[in-house]
């Protein structure tokens, strides 16, 4: 629940950050993973 808020907050459709946050998560580099938190996730250019 915390992310879904705190996407909203961050001006995020919630559902499309947990589907592309999702999507990225299993090969998205372990030291990099701070990318995928709401205040600094950025939707993928190429969906």
């Amino acid at each position: 629940m915390s992310l879904i808020q705190s996407a909203k907050m961050n001006g995020h459709d919630p559902c499309a950050y947990l589907k592309d946050v999702l999507t990225r998560l299993p090969t998205h580099p372990n030291n990099r993973i701070e990318e995928l938190l709401p205040h600094c996730w950025q939707p993928d250019a190429a969906a």
